[in-house]
């Protein structure tokens, strides 16, 4: 990609003898919002950790903002926001003074991060909050802090390594729809989940992540279509009537055995329904849903959604 903000080829990273990324390509174009997805170990952090050049690479290449992290780590730092994992505010300052003095470490001026944190407290809907005290705020709150306290800088590229987890639903959609807003102001972002709903919501393209290796590619559409049927019949039985996945596998495209239910993929959900009906079987409830992430997911890595 001649417009990409991060490019790597055969991007290793090893600890010792555990090697947690294993040779991956990336391209993440100016604009867009890329994501990787993946469980936990798959090494979506180590992976992020080197593109904010805080964790040297092991092998391969790797670009960012046009420069190599291993000499340039300080001048690309200074053009990028991160929002880590785990929130690191200093709960001994106020909302508004964290925006402030993390501003200062940039060598923007006072008056500068003060308009800044004004403007950011405003983006977080955190106004009203902007002289407490940090440590009583609810979690949703602080999550928000933290990722306008890494636009301070008026960042280039703004990379999220898992930015909802622990958050209730509510919080998730307010951190979502704070996100989209970024994406329509072209704020380039890389965002690290594990929750399948969020990548579908945010990505324009990603990658899914196992063992420190990419298994996919694409827009979350084109991997559904890829990987996925169109529709899916979700099936629940009494245990002792549960019949095995082979036992419907005629009468689906490729069926899934999960402990509490039985997947079967198929193009028509409503006719395997019925076809599974004609056979004798009587499940105790059935969904058919749309195709989605998590669906991929399952069928490219093999486990349930969060380890």
């Amino acid at each position: 990609m001649s417009d990409a903000l991060v490019q790597a080829r055969g991007l290793r990273k090893a600890f010792g003898d555990v090697e947690a990324v294993r040779g991956i390509d990336v391209d993440v174009a100016r604009g867009e919002v890329f994501g990787f997805l993946g469980p936990n170990g798959a090494g979506k952090s180590s992976t992020m950790r080197m593109i904010a050049c805080v964790s040297p690479r092991t092998g391969g290449t790797l670009q960012v903002l046009g420069m190599d992290p291993g000499p340039d780590g300080p001048a690309i730092r200074a053009r990028i926001g991160v929002v880590p994992q785990l929130d690191n505010l200093d709960v001994e300052l106020t909302v508004r003074q964290n925006l402030q003095i993390y501003g200062r470490y940039f060598g923007l001026s006072r008056a500068h991060v003060r308009a800044k944190a004004t403007e950011l407290l405003e983006f977080a809907k955190l106004t009203d909050r902007a002289d407490a005290a940090v440590e009583p705020l609810s979690g949703g709150m602080k999550r928000r802090l933290t990722i306008a306290r890494a636009l301070v800088n008026d960042p280039e590229l703004l990379l999220l390594d898992e930015p909802t987890t622990g958050l209730d639903p509510q919080a998730r959609h307010l951190l979502w729809e704070r996100l989209y807003r970024l994406k329509r102001e072209g704020v380039t972002q890389i965002i690290t989940t594990h929750y399948m709903d969020e990548a579908e919501q945010l990505c324009d393209r990603l990658v899914v992540m196992d063992d420190g290796r990419i298994v996919a590619e694409g827009s979350p559409v084109e991997l559904i279509e890829r990987h996925a049927t169109r529709e899916v019949l979700e099936l629940r039985f009494e245990p002792e009537l549960r019949p095995t996945a082979a036992a419907l596998a005629p009468l689906a495209e490729r069926v899934e055995e999960l402990p509490d239910r039985l997947l079967l993929y198929t193009a028509d959900g409503e006719h395997a329904q019925a076809e599974v009906v004609r056979a004798g079987h009587r499940p105790l409830s059935a969904l058919v849903r749309r195709a989605s992430l998590e669906d991929v997911f399952l069928r490219l890595t093999g486990r349930s959604l969060v380890e």
